[in-house]
């Protein structure tokens, strides 16, 4: 199916109607959408392929496809906070992350008695509740809890999953859940986009280290779950470090993600989390995509019948998520293409040269990871790279786990 899957991309290349409308009439045929994983797998690559055909714009291509595009909407639902929650509870894709970022972070801000964290997550703040919780465990009733301050990134942009509230009233439920287990928490958004790296967070963090100079006693936590791969790759504005020693930066040749993360070291953080999915979306050639979405999003269609019935309205949603990012992957070009992966290997360079060192995670996450696993299927499982973690699927790698410090 991949093979058919490629012809077809390349037939929609080349705007070669009449061969793009065999392959789809075959596809359509052999991939029905309540099939087997892998035939929804590749049912919802044609439905890509058809939404990059009817974005370019040929009419004689538009006519071949409009049949079977009118079928194949995609329907991505708005979560309330419990959905969400409940959502992410279902599989380790980010139990995973939260599990393992949440050790690297209570052993790094040991001792500190104001933990400012900045939550830069795609899974819109679910981490907090299980770090609030970890955090409040710890205390021994003798001392004082330490005082929590979130600071979010109040993005405008629409990625799945999509929550049906307001980051104010999110923040309003986080803080009085942290009441509950008696920790203060201090919530506040900053309106900030990944499509210009986060410029205005970085500027807003900046401005408060210079009001607010470093006593020893807060320690700054940036917690990226899942987020940073949206940071464009083409470099298109320039921002500078806070360090009053640094340079601007003004190189094309430097991507935006490597900006941003030198601007982080800039802040001087004590500890930076950086979770991802470890696959590649990031080439300029559709079939090199396309072959390298199709050999890693096949696992989370293989991974939903061990925890979702067929026909369930979760399921539903679960896909339709997936759907999109295929979608964007293959039917989108430009800054309007925001899933843009890049492997582990990848973004442990980036953090090298932009003045990090990696932490090994302890044995106690190592642990606590496991015994997440445990409440899962038998196919998940866990390894490490180096100082690393990685979460894997029959042996396939899906999500890495890395902890940084400055150099």
């Amino acid at each position: 199916m991949e093979q058919l899957l490629v012809h077809c991309a390349n037939a929609i290349e080349t705007n070669d109607a009449t061969l793009a409308q065999q392959i789809l009439w075959v596809l359509n045929n052999i991939a029905p959408p309540d099939g087997d994983s892998n035939q929804r797998l590749t049912c919802a690559f044609l439905r890509a392929l058809i939404a990059r055909a009817a974005r370019s714009g040929s009419l004689k291509l538009l006519a071949a496809m409009n049949a079977a595009q009118a079928n194949l909407a995609i329907h991505t639902h708005k979560f309330s906070v419990i959905e969400l929650a409940g959502f992410i509870d279902l599989t380790p894709w980010h139990r995973f992350g939260f599990t393992a970022a949440n050790a690297a972070i209570l052993e790094a801000v040991e001792g500190f008695s104001v933990i400012h964290i900045v939550d830069l997550s795609l899974t819109h703040c679910m981490q907090i509740p299980t770090l609030v919780d970890a955090i409040a465990s710890r205390q021994d009733g003798l001392t004082t809890p330490p005082l929590l301050k979130l600071t979010v990134a109040g993005t405008t942009e629409d990625v799945p999953p999509m929550l049906d509230l307001s980051y104010e009233e999110l923040g309003s439920k986080l803080v009085n859940f942290a009441r509950s287990r008696n920790i203060i928490l201090e919530f506040r958004v900053i309106p900030s986009s990944y499509a210009d790296g986060f410029a205005n967070l970085i500027e807003q963090l900046c401005v408060q280290n210079l009001v607010y100079p470093e006593s020893g006693h807060e320690a700054l936590v940036i917690n990226c779950h899942m987020m940073l791969h949206y940071i464009p790759e083409e470099t298109f504005q320039n921002f500078e470090p806070c360090s009053s020693s640094s340079t601007s930066i003004t190189t094309t040749s430097t991507s935006l993600r490597s900006m941003f993360l030198k601007a982080v070291r800039g802040l001087d953080p004590t500890v930076v989390v950086l979770v991802d999915e470890d696959a590649d979306l990031t080439s300029n050639d559709l079939v090199g995509r396309l072959r390298s979405a199709f050999n890693y999003l096949w696992i989370p269609y293989d991974t939903v019948d061990t925890f979702l019935p067929r026909g369930s309205k979760q399921r539903q949603w679960y896909e339709a998520d997936v759907c999109w990012k295929i979608e964007n992957v293959i039917a989108y070009e430009g800054f309007q293409r925001v899933e843009r992966l890049e492997p582990k290997c990848r973004w442990v360079q980036r953090m090298r040269s932009t003045g990090f060192r990696s932490v090994m995670f302890g044995e106690e996450a190592v642990n606590e990871v496991k015994a997440m696993l445990d409440e899962h299927a038998a196919g998940w499982g866990l390894k490490r790279e180096e100082e690393d973690l990685v979460l894997t699927w029959k042996g396939h790698n899906v999500v890495f786990a890395t902890a940084w410090m400055p150099a």
